[in-house]
């Protein structure tokens, strides 16, 4: 069964900017910790950006001052606002929760972002 629903990818040009959504279910957001992940063709999946229950965020140091994660508790969403994004931003983002259920790992399926002008 799909928990995390992402939408808000495409296409867009250098210096442009997104907003990624991922819904999923109240139990699900009360996790420990949700966020982002990508993986571009050939590369491994690595972590964009976490918010965790208390509402601290962490970003890799590739989109520090340009990726902003955020919730929304009444919605139980979870959003990415990217901004001055660049060409080696091209990846499938995956929405993520850290959970206490089994497996504790849940993903979404995943939206496409393509930089390029």
């Amino acid at each position: 069964q799909v928990q995390l629903v992402e939408s808000g990818g495409g296409l867009v040009q250098p210096g442009g900017s997104l907003r990624l959504s991922c819904a999923t279910s109240g139990s699900i957001f009360r996790s420990y910790a949700m966020g982002w992940y990508r993986q571009a063709p050939g590369k491994q999946r690595e972590l964009v950006a976490l918010i965790i229950s208390g509402g601290t965020t962490t970003y890799a140091d590739f989109v520090k001052g340009r990726f902003t994660v955020s919730r929304d508790n009444a919605k139980n969403t979870v959003y990415l606002q990217m901004n001055s994004l660049k060409p080696e931003d091209t990846a499938v983002y995956y929405c993520y929760a850290k959970t206490s259920a089994n497996p504790s790992d849940v993903w979404g399926q995943g939206t496409q972002v393509t930089v390029s002008s």
